[in-house]
């Protein structure tokens, strides 16, 4: 089993409140999620900013516009 360690990091206070608000499963999961995105960005040989334009492009491309993200991050 991969060892596991909490970090600490600054997210918008909209995000924070949703994810303390979510069940602890959900919150493993986004945990999980998260642990892969920032191995992508430590492992890869492709800068933070080629990630981001790449998760831009696949959220875009799966129909995810500025107005539905702005609704996900203002539900509680």
């Amino acid at each position: 089993m991969i060892e596991v360690l909490p970090i600490t990091v600054e997210v918008d206070a909209r995000i924070a409140k949703a994810y303390t608000g979510a069940s602890k499963e959900e919150q493993r999961k986004l945990g999980a999620l998260l642990s892969l995105r920032l191995g992508e960005v430590i492992y890869a040989q492709r800068s933070l900013e080629e990630v981001m334009r790449d998760m831009s492009s696949k959220a875009q491309a799966r129909g995810l516009t500025m107005e539905i993200l702005e609704e996900l991050l203002q539900e509680e």
